[in-house]
């Protein structure tokens, strides 16, 4: 590598750090070749362990209850979904563009999986990410209500680029909690990216949210600008059930033999 393309790599070092101090001052030092190429590859070990601690920061602020990868899913078991646009919702671009990501389905056909998975990968990107079931962030909000924080509370969501919400449609909330949770999606429509995962087609979700009018405003927020991912099939884990239990049939039949 040229001595002008290491000092290249040490300008757009030095920029990535915000060191504009050193950046002036190197130059001033007129350090000789050796010492330039010392100088880039410092800077390089540097900015990859402000990245290392970055993303071990991020991963503990996420707070999955597992991390996924998107390689382990099995699409075979879901024909009808793309891998494509899986793929495509992985590179993330939605986040900065400030949309929503649908992913419904039955129970047990990788939601949540596909959910952590893409949460990861923003990660990765560089993306703060927070994960929580609806279930408890329906606890938290009735919380923060009681001690009149809820202001707070949003802005503390507010902070995450995307805020994955778990599990809506598995028990129905109070009416009280139902309106936190909508003041909670409302806040973030259009300022910030959210995931929710749910077993419930749209037509079903006044059952859990108890208001007809609200739910149909809920639902006209989240689904505007946003990707909607349907997963239909069987569940993994009863389709794990039945194989284990067909293997062990067979094991006793052939230690019948």
């Amino acid at each position: 590598m040229s001595v002008e393309a290491v000092t290249a790599r040490i300008d757009a070092y030095l920029r990535h750090l915000r060191l504009p101090g050193a950046f002036a001052a190197y130059r001033d030092l007129q350090p000789d070749e050796g010492q330039l190429r010392f100088l880039a590859e410092v800077l390089a070990a540097e900015i990859g362990s402000r990245d290392t601690r970055r993303l071990d920061r991020n991963l503990r602020q996420a707070r999955f209850p597992v991390l996924k990868e998107i390689s382990a899913f099995d699409f075979a078991a879901l024909p009808s979904l793309s891998r494509q646009k899986v793929d495509d919702l992985a590179a993330c671009t939605f986040i900065p563009a400030k949309e929503s990501l649908l992913l419904v389905g039955n129970p047990g056909t990788g939601k949540t999986h596909l959910m952590t998975a893409i949460g990861l990968e923003a990660i990765r990107k560089g993306y703060k990410v927070r994960f929580t079931t609806a279930a408890a962030l329906v606890n938290d909000l009735t919380l923060a209500r009681s001690e009149m924080r809820v202001p707070r509370l949003l802005r503390y969501y507010a902070g995450f680029d995307i805020v994955l919400v778990d599990e809506l449609g598995y028990v129905p909330f109070s009416r009280e909690g139902a309106q936190l949770l909508f003041e909670f999606f409302s806040d973030r429509y259009e300022r910030r990216a959210t995931a929710v995962t749910t077993n419930l087609p749209f037509a079903q979700w006044p059952q859990v949210f108890g208001d007809e009018t609200m739910t149909v405003a809920l639902i006209d927020r989240l689904t505007h600008r946003s990707h909607i991912l349907l997963l239909n099939g069987d569940s993994y884990r009863l389709r794990h059930t039945r194989q284990t239990v067909g293997r062990s049939r067979l094991q006793e039949g052939g230690a019948g033999m």
